[in-house]
């Protein structure tokens, strides 16, 4: 089978991202999937946060994929590189270590999510007594976000120097918006863009299910962040006092959301596991999908966008990010808040032909598509 080291920017548990959906459906590869790292000084922020995680004995989450996770670093690795370099060091130790208990010391293919990568592979190679070309040469970088965008403790152009050397080196590169393909395949030629996808089975069972409430229910599913923009929420909370917006999703921290808290008719749903999505998500008489006009929404690829393609709901967007531009023909896109709330209340008595383009669309956006490419790409 071939071997593939997973150096995810995502936990494997408890909620799937591109991340885990692509690994999961690579089931004639064996596959070590490790978790992202906290810094030593995370707890201060999240009691939560685990500094000796990597401790844990691995989780078998597939009968090829193991769970490991990664070690603790040090903070404000993208602000100065040679903290990333020190991480990164350490890093390779561990990741060396796993890689001959499991595998011999054998690795067919590095798939990575972070820029971070960078300044792995040099001391990775020399652990494994491989040749940094030919470590490189088994490298896969899949960019899902623009990283130097991201708010906190990071230096934009750290962060985007680490990018470029990654992807420069790399034997293939994966783009799943088209701000961040443009970019990549500057730097390598062997850059494809792939799109998010969905869980098309899933989500697409409910697709013929009558709602069961009475109530009219505008709902949103996603992260609570920087980039979703709260406005178009808050419009359309005071347009529609009778109607419930639903709000599924955690809050980011330091995310302020007092905006939309005041109104009783907005639901803080929270978290929920995805198996249970579709059919929250069967209620909803529109879904939403809301980003602001940002650096970092232009290049968001949003998973739940193609989730709600897949349940066949009308959709009511904001322009950002660009890829729903391509479904204009079947969604509903609104530049203004004015014009959000119009379409809103418009997408409530949706047409069946709409309907079909969404669903024909869902399923050329399937993750077996998605993967399927990717395969070809790779001579897989």
């Amino acid at each position: 089978m071939r071997k593939i080291l997973c150096l995810s920017t995502a936990n494997y548990y408890p909620f799937p991202t591109r991340k885990q959906n692509i690994m999961n459906r690579l089931t004639d590869c064996d596959i070590i999937y490790v978790n992202p790292a906290v810094t030593y000084i995370a707890p201060l922020k999240d009691k939560s946060a685990n500094i000796n995680a990597y401790k844990e004995a691995p989780v078998k989450a597939k009968e090829n994929i193991l769970v490991f996770n990664q070690p603790a670093v040090m903070p404000f690795y993208n602000k100065k590189r040679f903290i990333n370099n020190y991480n990164q060091k350490n890093f390779a130790k561990y990741l060396a270590k796993i890689v001959k208990d499991c595998w011999q010391g054998e690795v067919d293919c590095i798939w990575c999510y972070s820029p971070t990568v960078c300044d792995l592979i040099k001391p990775l190679a020399k652990e494994l007594g491989l040749s940094e070309k030919d470590l490189w040469d088994k490298l896969v970088y899949d960019c899902v976000d623009r990283h130097s965008a991201y708010p906190g403790m990071i230096d934009p152009q750290v962060v985007d120097k680490m990018e470029e050397d990654l992807s420069r080196n790399a034997k293939y590169v994966f783009a799943t918006a088209d701000g961040l393909y443009e970019r990549l395949k500057a730097f390598n030629d062997n850059t494809y863009l792939i799109p998010n996808g969905c869980n098309f089975e899933l989500f697409n069972k409910v697709v013929d299910l009558k709602k069961e409430g009475s109530k009219t229910i505008f709902g949103f599913v996603g992260m609570l962040q920087e980039c979703t923009d709260f406005d178009y929420l808050e419009a359309l909370a005071k347009a529609v006092p009778d109607a419930t917006i639903e709000l599924i999703g955690r809050k980011l921290p330091g995310v302020d959301t007092s905006s939309l808290e005041k109104y009783s008719n907005i639901s803080f749903v929270g978290l929920i596991p995805q198996e249970e999505l579709p059919q929250r998500i069967k209620e909803f008489d529109v879904c939403l999908n809301v980003f602001r006009n940002d650096d970092l929404s232009k290049d968001v690829s949003p998973l739940k966008f193609y989730e709600y393609l897949a349940t066949g709901k009308p959709i009511v967007s904001t322009p950002m990010p660009k890829q729903v531009l391509d479904y204009k023909n079947c969604i509903y896109i609104a530049d203004t808040t004015e014009k959000f709330v119009n379409m809103c209340k418009e997408a409530i008595a949706d047409t069946d032909d709409r309907k079909v383009k969404r669903l024909e669309y869902a399923k050329q956006c399937s993750w077996d598509e998605r993967v399927n490419t990717m395969r070809k790409i790779l001579s897989w």
